[in-house]
């Protein structure tokens, strides 16, 4: 642990998995699902917490370097003395669109279980992973034991080939409380059981399937639909002009459970989720620096897509 903290209460919010460099054709930006909804979390004012792992070597220092200045916790931030820091080399289409080449091994493969980690995913109200920490043996381990003290399990699903499978990608669902997927996601998942044409009647599927609370879905520029408590949601989203989609989604779920634990509704949260999600596509990179007002701004000034 990079620092001790005797208040592991003082986090409502802990974000477990990958921390990494993103390698585009231009620049490295840093980023990994967990560490970019952290990142958005202390955005926008909650007290996240990230459970990591990074290596002793220059990117982990720099990664950091940046985290600090940013005044971001990084009390359990796990240092690993063989494994590097993690890199993706990511790649954009026309469209904005990403493909990525995750590298492996990285140190998050290696993130370790201990009396710290236990309770501060004891006291979080919401505990968030995603499906690629389950590629390697060790952080596997752990995640499996956190989930199982853990209070609302949201699953960031962010399925990347070739690090999962159907059998994977099930038990996860089974043990989650909340899921966030993209569409192409919830279609790949619907399709290993059923044929079904609607996205409603997709998600109903899983959500009966796998015992699964609430359930949110983007859809990129169509915007997003989420099903919070057996009642649907659906919002079109804003037109930008987008300059990579990289963290778009991970922002979108932070602002969604930023608003829940303000006790806001489900549209009031899938609207500021939607309005950050687009700011955070017209931005370079996963961690664009913006104030709340900039969100508002997109929510007050953009056409919604009809």
């Amino acid at each position: 642990m990079l620092a001790v903290m005797s208040q592991t209460s003082s986090y409502n919010v802990v974000c477990f998995g990958e921390i990494l460099w993103d390698i585009l054709p231009d620049k490295a930006v840093p980023g990994g699902a967990p560490m970019n909804v952290a990142y958005h979390l202390h955005r926008l004012g909650e007290r996240p917490a990230l459970l990591t792992r990074i290596g002793i070597d220059e990117r982990g220092k720099e990664l950091l370097t940046i985290m600090e200045s940013m005044n971001l916790d990084t009390t359990f931030i796990q240092l690993d003395y063989e494994l590097p820091t993690g890199i993706v080399h990511a790649t954009p289409n026309e469209h904005g669109e990403m493909s990525y080449e995750i590298v492996a091994p990285a140190a998050w493969d290696n993130i370790q279980y201990d009396h710290d980690v236990e309770t501060v995913v004891k006291n979080a109200e919401y505990f968030v992973f995603g499906s690629l920490a389950t590629r390697n043996k060790q952080s596997k381990e752990t995640l499996y034991k956190l989930l199982e003290i853990a209070s609302s399990k949201v699953l960031d699903i962010n399925l990347r080939q070739p690090f999962f499978t159907r059998e994977s990608v099930e038990e996860l669902l089974r043990k989650c409380d909340v899921v966030k997927m993209n569409i192409s996601e919830l279609e790949l998942i619907t399709g290993w059981f059923a044929d079904y044409k609607s996205i409603e009647e997709r998600i109903q599927l899983i959500q009966d399937r796998f015992n699964i609370r609430s359930i949110i879905v983007t859809m990129g520029a169509d915007g997003a639909v989420v099903n919070f408590r057996g009642n649907y949601h659906r919002h079109n989203g804003y037109k930008v002009q987008v300059a990579d989609t990289i963290g778009s989604g991970d922002s979108f779920l932070a602002a969604f459970l930023s608003s829940v634990l303000q006790n806001k509704s489900p549209e009031e949260a899938l609207t500021f989720a939607s309005g950050l999600g687009a700011l955070v596509a017209s931005k370079s990179g996963g961690w664009p620096a913006y104030n709340i007002s900039d969100i508002d701004s997109v929510i007050n000034n953009t056409q919604t897509i009809q």
